[in-house]
């Protein structure tokens, strides 16, 4: 694979209609929202790995999901996602279990998440609870021969940092999205990849904006109308040697989705030559 090789983050629903949408795109690669568990039978997974060799199409990278996730506002994300609410954590670490059984099967090394809000106080037991549920879910995953990738939004730079070294697993990293730290008012993309930039397993090309009021999402922009500044932002990965894929993500639907995916392509493929 080529250094920052290009790639879309598409649904699982339909994986084998995924991938030749990727292909559509002129894409080499991609990241997948994990599929039912049953996609692990054998003849099922051989199926997606022979679509991936026909196709030209990696899939980098499985993004865990759970029943019940909403991201409409911080309230609601805060009750309702990734594995921080108590009251689902061990249901969703047993779907999250299912999830990286078809990544092995499929030959896919890399699974991601969005984890949830994790406290900033690192004696609030609910910091422990996380951390220990990390630690469950990354020894699973670990035996599967997987890394998991924690998807950057939610926390400061420095407070990511610090949880993955609290975890201490080695196959503890980062799905570093640009776009989340300002849309939730997290941190600066830039300055955060000096923070975390040795712990890449992935990187999100998505653009958007700081919250206009304290406490609410800011806004997801087509790629370059945003705050990022994908020009420093391509280079500062070179900066730091990152060399994996690069995925584009636009959380909207229908042809302006397309259009929006196959203009980012049209400007990254300038930065990454450049």
């Amino acid at each position: 694979m080529q250094p920052l090789a290009l790639g879309v983050i598409v649904p699982g629903s339909d994986p084998l209609a995924s991938l030749a949408r990727v292909q559509a795109l002129g894409l080499s690669t991609c990241q997948m929202m994990a599929p039912s568990a049953a996609w692990a039978a054998p003849e099922k997974a051989e199926q997606v790995r022979a679509a991936s060799r026909d196709t030209g199409v990696a899939i980098t990278c499985i993004f865990h999901h759970f029943p019940g996730e909403t991201y409409t506002d911080i309230p609601t994300i805060r009750r309702m996602c990734g594995l921080v609410p108590a009251q689902f954590r061990q249901e969703r670490l047993q779907i999250a279990r299912q999830q990286a059984d078809v990544a092995a099967a499929w030959g896919v090394d890399t699974m991601a998440a969005h984890i949830g809000f994790v406290p900033e106080d690192r004696e609030d037991p609910e910091y422990r609870a996380i951390v220990l549920a990390m630690r469950e879910i990354c020894d699973y995953e670990h035996e599967l021969g997987l890394r998991f990738g924690l998807e950057t939004g939610q926390e400061k730079s420095t407070d990511l940092r610090r949880f993955i070294l609290d975890v201490n697993r080695r196959n503890l990293g980062v799905n570093f999205d640009p776009a989340n730290m300002l849309l939730y008012g997290a941190d600066r993309p830039l300055p955060s990849l000096d923070v975390i930039g040795e712990f890449l397993f992935g990187v999100h090309a998505k653009d958007g904006n700081w919250p206009q009021t304290p406490g609410t999402l800011g806004q997801e922009m087509p790629l370059g109308q945003g705050e990022v500044n994908f020009p420093a932002f391509i280079a500062k990965l070179k900066a730091v040697g990152y060399s994996g894929p690069l995925t584009i993500e636009r959380e909207i639907e229908g042809e302006q989705q397309t259009a929006d995916i196959l203009a980012a392509i049209e400007m990254l493929r300038g930065l990454i030559a450049g």
